[in-house]
């Protein structure tokens, strides 16, 4: 075997375990907008946690938790009416989230600072991809034409 052989292996083997890691688009929609035990006074400590910022490592002006479970969420996509305009997905059902608005705007991570605020019965619209969700669009407290 030829050293040559054994660095082609290596390399191999590596690319192979580092993509193992990378997030799919539904991990991190997961990561960033699910959380059953999120809670309003929680945002600094989660979003921390979770690493929850933009790509050049500025804070996101606004995240928003979902409060339940990954399967209740994931029935948007299966359950929930597709909407031609948004070109997204409108939940069939009420949630509850907490949304987390920057309060130092043009902060960089670590010192991101939110305030948290509890909303309740609000439909959430999503990007599906196949029957999950990959991006969350926004939430709204009354949906007009649900059931058209």
């Amino acid at each position: 075997i030829t050293f040559d052989w054994v660095l082609f292996i290596c390399l191999l083997l590596f690319a192979t375990k580092s993509s193992q890691f990378e997030e799919d688009r539904y991990g991190k929609f997961r990561r960033q907008h699910i959380d059953g035990k999120m809670t309003e006074k929680k945002c600094d400590k989660v979003i921390k946690k979770k690493e929850i910022w933009n790509d050049n490592n500025s804070c996101k002006a606004t995240n928003t938790f979902i409060l339940d479970n990954p399967s209740e969420v994931k029935n948007i996509c299966v359950k929930g009416k597709f909407d031609e305009n948004l070109q997204m997905t409108k939940s069939h059902k009420k949630f509850r989230v907490v949304k987390c608005v920057l309060k130092n705007e043009g902060a960089k991570k670590p010192r991101c600072q939110y305030k948290g605020n509890l909303l309740t019965d609000r439909y959430v619209a999503v990007a599906c991809q196949g029957d999950l969700p990959v991006h969350f669009a926004g939430d709204i407290m009354v949906l007009n034409d649900m059931n058209n």
